[in-house]
């Protein structure tokens, strides 16, 4: 069943009756991503519709302490669909994203959709509408506590190496069957990681659409008996997962990137906005990389970007440019690098957005393009061209976003102040953590 902007609370409660749904499912994140869920009947459907559905707020990662706890689901109708992995002919399951509110009726400024929702706001106010294009990598894995590759295929690699073809197939049907359109599928580079590219659409559709992808990539791989995961870096020595995310502002129907007169069709908005995100890359780089986990991918010599620049053709590169074709100025995107499939979509979609919007308003100047593998070139150079890198721990990412004036607005206090916390306490566990690689390494010589 296609979800689409039209629907409306009658549309819900008809189709609900319809298709004989029994419980519906109340999707939201905490402020890390994960995807959080409670059911309610269909005799409950209506007033969850008008009202909301009340929680515990502090039970939930980053929300509320204790003692102002009460916090509002409130659904968003656009948003309903069926659960095709759950029982069609009985006791049907249905799901709808929730906006968190207080119990006044006030947005929680806690909730992540609710940080996107601001941001796209900002934007829209300018007059812009933020297109995005996600391209989220993973890994079929045997199960959750081994990772052992399924298969030993590479880039596009068909059978028999790609042993995972069905699930792929599998999780592409059951994505369109909830209305989220997919234009490509296909095995990456390392064994058994994976892509599924989702249709360019709108910021707010797309977080919801990511969220939901995660959960059909898991439900499915399980149906299979084997485990997928969106851990960035699961497997050492090979190339971890990424999340290229495409993005464009429009103007009304206009892409507003676009310019049929600039020599790379680049509009000076586009360039303004690559500029931004170059400029502020490092301070956002703890929300789109999130992990201590994230920073075992961003190094050199596998494919995923370290170095701070830009070009067209060049894939070493922090952004990318995809190439302009003849009449097809409406796909004139920038491609940004450097998010892992695990972040939080909401989050990690605001602050690039943010970012590009700085460039805009303050008039940054996009500086040369690096068309050579930066990989390559000596630090030397790098150093005389202004090449600065990514943070290389998730510690040095949180120090960076502490100072950023652009992500504390971009989140807003409760989840700057929140997220930055939760994450200190991560490094903090990791940092005391006796790893097996400092036991095979320094027990026999020390």
């Amino acid at each position: 069943m296609v979800a689409n902007a039209n629907k409306n609370k009658d549309y819900v409660l008809k189709k609900a009756k319809e298709l004989d749904v029994k419980f519906i499912r109340m999707w939201f994140t905490d402020i890390l991503g994960q995807l959080k869920s409670f059911a309610i009947t269909v005799d409950e459907l209506e007033g969850a519709l008008e009202s909301g559905m009340g929680f515990d707020g502090s039970s939930i990662e980053g929300f509320a302490r204790i003692d102002e706890s009460d916090m509002i689901a409130l659904p968003d109708p656009s948003t309903f669909t069926l659960l095709p992995w759950r029982p069609q002919e009985r006791n049907t399951v249905a799901r709808m994203f929730c906006d968190i509110h207080l119990p006044g009726g006030k947005p929680f400024e806690g909730d992540p959709r609710y940080v996107l929702k601001r941001n796209l706001q900002r934007a829209a106010e300018l007059g812009y509408t933020f297109y995005v294009g996600p391209e989220l990598e993973y890994f079929y894995l045997e199960s959750s506590t081994n990772p052992k590759p399924l298969d030993q295929g590479g880039y596009f690699d068909l059978t028999p190496l790609d042993t995972a073809s069905d699930l792929r197939r599998d999780t592409v049907l059951t994505l369109e069957e909830m209305g989220i359109p997919i234009e490509y599928s296909h095995h990456e580079v390392a064994p058994s990681q994976h892509e599924i590219d989702m249709r360019y659409t709108d910021a707010l559709t797309m977080a919801d659409n990511a969220m939901t992808f995660r959960l059909v990539v898991k439900e499915i791989a399980l149906k299979h008996g084997v485990y997928a995961t969106f851990m960035p870096k699961p497997i050492f020595g090979v190339n971890g997962s990424g999340m290229h995310v495409h993005q464009s502002l429009f103007k009304g129907s206009k892409n507003a990137f676009f310019d049929p007169k600039d020599k790379n069709y680049l509009s000076p908005v586009a360039k303004s906005f690559i500029a931004g995100l170059l400029a502020h890359a490092p301070e956002i780089t703890a929300v789109t990389s999130q992990w201590v986990n994230s920073y075992k991918r961003l190094v050199p010599g596998y494919e995923a970007p370290v170095y701070i620049c830009w070009a067209r053709k060049n894939r070493s590169t922090l952004v990318r440019v995809p190439e302009y074709k003849p009449g097809k100025e409406q796909s004139t995107r920038i491609e940004y690098r450097a998010p892992d499939p695990a972040c939080n979509p909401y989050l990690t979609f605001s602050v690039m957005l943010a970012a590009g919007l700085e460039g805009i308003d303050k008039g940054y100047e996009l500086p040369a393009a690096v068309e050579e593998d930066v990989y390559h070139l000596p630090e030397t150079a790098r150093r005389r061209r202004g090449i600065k890198s990514l943070p290389g721990s998730l510690w040095e990412a949180v120090q960076l976003t502490a100072k950023s004036n652009v992500v504390r607005r971009a989140l807003g206090e409760h989840v700057f102040n929140n997220f930055l916390e939760n994450k200190r306490v991560e490094w903090d566990h990791w940092r005391v953590h006796v790893t097996d690689y400092e036991v095979n390494r320094y027990l026999p010589i020390l």
